[in-house]
């Protein structure tokens, strides 16, 4: 991920954001904005929690940590301070559902310590962190408060405003609201197959480079050094894929709610996109680096939606 990428989505952000609230619309009423202070309040607790931690121990994973666990709250409380509609609870559900196997997949990686502040950190943090561009360390702090701990906190909060918005709706639920819940649930199958595959073969892969085996000489396709497996021999990144389509089926409940298919609640999903862009693009020229046959993947297979499967 660059700075130049980094910049752009703070400025789309910063911009898109009150444009898109005051020309789309819809207007929140008073009882919205007082859930969306209380909101406010506990996302600027996270983020200032975030970059404390973060400098203090030099572990930037803490908003990784928190990425799974702030969604589940954010809708529950927009639900129950909404009288617990059944819309919303569905949601709620389902953000619960998505955070928990988030969760379990972050978790088993080492993340969570019974001392919270600990943890394995994401390898992309430690890479990123020593580049020169964040040298002297003033630089990193800097990427670090903006970026890490206030952007991201505000993003997570913005992919589930599309539970704010449908605060005070009247619609019932129907079979739209069955149809954007069946897709969300499904794109959450999707994405525990796909972490499930990425487990099994990076678990069997260090297995035997524990066991003093070279790369090059464990069996195919252990030996490529990245997974062609499954989900993952049709799109690079089947676990961004899904996660993706999850906030936008989220979304999807605007217009099931009557509230249009266009308003500014979708700023967060279509945020997240972008997002997803750089960091995959990111996480890409590291394996580029390290597996001789990546290029040529990247070249066969597409980037998130599925395709043409690798042939080794």
């Amino acid at each position: 991920m660059n700075i130049k990428l980094i910049s752009s989505l703070l400025a789309v952000s910063l911009i898109a954001c009150p444009l898109l609230y005051i020309f789309v619309g819809p207007a929140l009423d008073p009882a919205q904005m007082e859930t969306l202070k209380v909101l406010g309040i506990i996302c600027g607790c996270s983020a200032l929690y975030c970059f404390v931690v973060g400098e203090l121990t030099q572990n930037n994973s803490q908003m990784d940590k928190l990425w799974s666990l702030l969604p589940i709250v954010y809708v529950w409380v927009i639900a129950a301070r909404a009288g617990m509609p059944a819309r919303l609870v569905v949601m709620a559900c389902l953000a619960t559902l998505w955070g928990a196997r988030l969760t379990f997949n972050f978790g088993r990686k080492g993340a969570y310590k019974l001392k919270f502040w600990e943890g394995e950190e994401d390898y992309r943090w430690v890479l990123l962190r020593a580049r020169k561009e964040f040298q002297p360390h003033w630089k990193w702090m800097l990427f670090n408060f903006f970026f890490i701990s206030i952007y991201q906190n505000v993003l997570v909060l913005l992919t589930t405003l599309p539970a704010l918005v449908l605060a005070n709706s009247t619609r019932p639920f129907g079979w739209m609201d069955g149809v954007a819940a069946a897709l969300t649930l499904g794109f959450i199958l999707y994405e525990t197959v796909a972490d499930e595959q990425q487990w099994a073969f990076q678990t069997a892969k260090w297995k035997l480079i524990k066991e003093g085996r070279k790369l090059e000489e464990l069996p195919a396709p252990l030996n490529l050094g990245f997974n062609t497996t499954g989900l993952w021999g049709v799109s690079r990144h089947p676990n961004y894929f899904a996660e993706q389509a999850v906030w936008c089926c989220f979304y999807l409940f605007t217009v099931a709610g009557g509230i249009g298919i266009l308003n500014w609640s979708m700023i967060g999903a279509l945020l997240l996109i972008v997002l997803f862009l750089g960091s995959s693009a990111f996480a890409e020229e590291i394996s580029a680096s390290k597996y001789p046959e990546y290029t040529r993947y990247c070249q066969t297979v597409s980037r998130f939606f599925p395709g043409k499967r690798f042939v080794i």
